[in-house]
C-alpha cells in the first residue's frame, strides 16, 4: 500500500533523521524515530520491516512479530518477510502462527530452501516424521552442494540429509519385517525386479537407467545382466573356452596386434578416459573393429572365429560388430561410462581372471569367472577393474539386443548406411 504524497512529504524530515541516528549508531533514538513515522503513516512498510527486524534482534518478540504481521498485511508478495514473522512466531512459541506464515511464504516460493528449512523443523517439533521427511527430501533437492551453500544454512542442509538417512534407514527396517511373509509365500519365484525397486525407494541403491550415447531405440527395457538362459548359442562358445583361450595366448606370446582400448586424438576431449588414452594397460587385440573383419588377427584365431559365427553380431557397417580379447593389465581400473548404443549388447567370456577383479553394471556388481559368459547393456553405468598383480583377459564381442524384431533390425543397419552415405563417413574410415 503506498502513503500519500503529503504524508511523503511530512515524514521526509524524519527519514533524514532516521539515517542519520543509524549511522551514528543511536539504537535508541531509530526506534523513537521510527514509532514517529509509524505514528504518521502506519503503512510505512520500510520503517515496519526496520521495526521488526532491530526488535527481533533485541529480542523483543512481541514487538517483532507485531511489526512483521503489520508488514505483511501491508503488501505480503515477499517470501522472506512471511519467514521473518514464522520466526518471531516461534520464538513465541506461536505454532499457528508460525505454520500459517510459512504455508504463505512457501506458496509465494516452493523451492525457498530456507522456508523448507523451517517447516521441516516445525513438523517434527509437531511429532509428525513422516510429513517432516517428505519436507527434508525436498531440502535435498533444492538445495545447491554444500561448497556453493551459505555457510549459515550448512549444519541445517546436513541435518537434513541425516535425517532422510535415517527416517530411510528405519522405513527399510520396517518394510523388510513387514515383507518378509510376502517373500515367504513367493518362495523360489524371481523377484529381483521387485527387490531392486524397494532399495532404489529407499535410497539403498541408485536407479541407472539406459544412457546411450549416440543413437537411442525406445522402449527397451534396460536391463543390466540379461538372463543367460536368452542366449543358448553361447553354448557352445562357453564349451570353446579352453581352445579360444589357448588362440589368446599364442597370440599373446607374438606380442604383436595389440592396440590401446581406447586412442583419442590430441584435439578431443578425453573427459574420464584421460589416464587410459593411448595406454597399454587396457588394451585389445580386434577381431571385428568397426564393423569390419581385421583379417590378419582373424587368420590367427580360427576357432575362435568359427564359434563367433553362430552369435547374432549386429549389422551397422562402420559401427558394428566388434569382438576382440581385452586386456587388463595389474592395478588398473576402467573408470564408469556409458556405451554408444542399446540397440546392441555386450557379451563378455572371460578367459584369464585372477583374483581381485570386478565388474559393475549399474547396482550388479560381479565376479567374472572363467568359461561363463553374460550379457549386459553397455549403455547402462559400467566399470571394471583388475586389483591384482597379474593379467586379466575377456573376450568381448556385440550381439543384437533380443527385443527387436527382424523388421527393425532392417531398418536399424539401413539406418547406419543412411548416416554414412549422408557423413562420408564410411568412405574416409576406408581411405585411411
Amino acid at each position: 500500500m503506498q502513503i500519500s504524497d503529503s504524508l511523503a512529504r511530512e515524514i521526509a524530515p524524519l527519514e533524514a533523521q532516521l539515517e542519520r541516528a543509524a549511522q551514528a549508531g543511536r539504537d535508541q533514538d531509530v526506534m523513537a524515530i521510527l514509532a514517529r513515522i509509524l505514528a504518521i503513516a502506519p503503512t510505512h512498510a520500510p520503517a515496519l520491516a526496520a521495526v521488526g527486524q532491530r526488535s527481533f534482534r533485541q529480542g523483543d518478540m512481541e514487538s517483532a512479530r507485531e511489526a512483521f504481521q503489520r508488514l505483511v498485511a501491508v503488501r505480503g508478495e515477499d517470501p522472506q518477510e512471511w519467514i521473518n514473522l514464522a520466526l518471531a512466531c516461534r520464538s513465541l512459541n506461536d505454532e499457528q502462527g508460525e505454520q500459517e506464515a510459512l504455508k504463505r511464504s512457501l506458496s509465494l516460493d516452493p523451492s525457498n530452501l530456507l522456508g523448507l528449512i523451517l517447516r521441516a523443523d516445525l513438523l517434527e517439533r509437531q511429532g509428525k516424521p513422516h510429513e517432516a521427511a517428505a519436507v527434508h527430501r525436498a531440502v535435498a533437492t533444492v538445495a545447491p552442494p554444500m561448497d556453493r551453500l551459505h555457510p549459515d544454512l550448512r549444519p541445517a542442509v546436513q541435518r537434513a540429509l541425516a535425517f532422510g538417512d535415517k527416517y530411510n534407514r528405519e522405513f527399510a527396517v520396517f518394510l523388510d519385517q513387514f515383507l518378509e511373509q510376502t517373500y515367504k509365500d513367493h518362495a523360489g519365484e524371481n523377484l529381483k525386479r521387485f527387490r531392486d525397486s524397494v532399495d532404489i525407494m529407499l535410497g539403498r541403491k541408485k536407479r541407472y537407467d539406459s544412457q546411450s550415447l549416440t543413437y537411442h531405440f525406445p522402449n527397451l527395457a534396460p536391463i543390466e545382466f540379461f538372463e543367460r538362459g536368452e542366449f543358448p548359442w553361447l553354448d557352445p562358445i562357453e564349451a570353446g573356452t579352453d581352445a579360444i583361450r589357448d588362440e589368446f595366448l599364442q597370440v599373446l606370446a607374438t606380442e604383436e596386434g595389440f592396440t590401446p582400448y581406447i586412442s583419442y586424438p590430441d584435439d578431443v576431449p578425453k573427459n574420464q578416459f584421460a589416464e587410459l588414452n593411448n595406454s597399454p594397460r587396457w588394451s585389445a587385440f580386434h577381431l571385428y573393429k568397426m564393423g569390419k573383419l581385421v583379417e590378419e588377427n582373424a587368420a590367427r584365431c580360427p576357432t575362435t572365429m568359427k564359434l563367433l559365427s553362430a552369435a547374432p553380431m549386429p549389422e551397422q557397417q562402420g559401427r558394428t560388430p566388434a569382438a576382440m580379447f581385452s586386456l587388463l593389465k595389474p592395478a588398473t581400473r576402467i573408470p564408469a561410462h556409458t556405451g554408444v548404443t542399446n540397440v546392441r549388447l555386450v557379451t563378455h567370456l572371460p578367459l584369464i581372471v585372477p583374483e581381485n577383479c570386478g565388474f559393475r553394471v549399474g547396482n550388479d556388481t560381479r565376479q567374472w569367472i572363467p568359461g561363463k559368459a553374460w550379457v549386459f547393456d553397455d549403455t547402462i553405468e559400467h566399470e571394471a577393474w583388475n586389483d591384482s598383480d597379474k593379467l586379466r583377459v575377456v573376450l568381448i564381442f556385440d550381439i543384437w539386443h533380443p527385443h527387436l524384431t527382424p523388421p527393425e533390425r532392417a531398418m536399424i543397419s539401413g539406418l547406419a548406411a543412411a548416416m554414412n552415405a549422408y557423413s562420408g563417413a564410411l568412405e574416409s574410415a576406408e581411405s585411411r
